[in-house]
This record gives C-alpha cells, structure tokens and sequence, in this order.
C-alpha cells in the first residue's frame, strides 16, 4: 500500500468489509491497460470530487499499439473515459462518505472503494496529441491506467430523469440545515 491511499485505510463509523479481499482474487477476466492518464493530482485528496469541479487540463497517452484506434476520435466534443483507479482500497462493501453522515453500499457510490475499481468521466476533448489528447473534467490520479474511450452521445447517455434517492435527500437536508448542524 502505498503513501497515497493511507487516507483511504482509515475505517469510518459503519464502514463494513467484504469477506474477502476481491484484490486477492481469483479473477473472472483479463483486462487490458490501453494507456494512463496523466493529471495534476498525485494524492486522492487532492483529486475532485468529481471531474466537473475542475478546470484542469489533463493529458491521456495511449499505448503505440491502441492508437490506430483513436481514428475519428477527434470529430467527437466528448468522450466517456473508463480507467482502472489502481491504488483505491476494494475490500469495503458499505461506505461512510465524508460528506455525509449515511452510510452506503459501495454500488450507490461513485467512490472508488469498490470491488473492481473501475471509474469513468465524461471528458471535453480539447486537442489530439501524437500520443493521445487532452482533456478537461478528470478525477483521478496521474498515473492513473487507461481502460478504454468511448464516444459520448447526448441523446443516448443523458438521462435528464435519473434520480439518485439517497442523494437528494442529502440536498434537502443541506438546504434547510445551516452548515455545521448534525
């Protein structure tokens, strides 16, 4: 484990794990790294939230042997990026966000403690690069592995409706609650 992650060993109240580490294995698939991401953060603190609550420019590199699939990539405003968040604990199946006083089940999270810690971000694409492109709106660390891209389609992946109960509870809370109130 690695200096990086201490903040994310540290068990909050109501936090319970797995059975099992799923880390440890076994393993159901084989998964390729097609690249990294390259991002201002090296800490999980320091990272955003979410990849919209910045502003930073982000580089993505692809492996030599995947950039012939970046072919049309660049007529695209958008793009859904899937990455491997590789120093995230997978051991915990409910959560105690610190943002909230609730806890969840790791699969109503975004959180990256998760069994397959996989994330993704919708991205602005901003330039094509000779080994990849940049991007604006990604949450993760430098380093971070690259699983793949996909192009992101507003009238197929926007679902205005979609709603996360839990969620808004916690912003109508938040509304009628001055900060600091338990």
């Amino acid at each position: 484990m690695t200096d990086t992650c201490a903040d994310e060993m540290m068990a909050r109240p109501g936090e319970q794990a797995f059975d099992h580490d799923p880390a440890q294995g076994p393993f159901d698939a084989g998964l390729v790294f097609i690249g990294h991401v390259e991002t201002p953060w090296t800490r999980r603190a320091d990272c955003p939230r979410n990849g919209r609550g910045s502003d930073a420019v982000c580089r993505v590199r692809l492996k030599p042997e995947y950039r012939r699939g970046l072919k049309s990539v660049a007529d695209c405003s958008h793009l859904i990026l899937l990455y491997w968040m590789h120093q995230a604990r997978r051991d915990l199946a409910v959560l105690a966000p610190g943002f909230a006083s609730e806890t969840h089940g790791c699969f109503a999270l975004r959180a990256p403690v998760r069994p397959n810690p996989v994330s993704l971000s919708v991205v602005q694409l901003l330039e094509m690069t000779e080994d990849g492109f940049l991007v604006r709106g990604l949450d993760c660390l430098n380093g971070t592995p690259l699983i793949d891209i996909k192009p992101y389609f507003a009238t197929t992946d926007s679902v205005p409706e979609a709603r996360v109960g839990w969620r808004e509870r916690l912003k109508d809370a938040e509304a009628v609650s001055p900060p600091g109130d338990a």
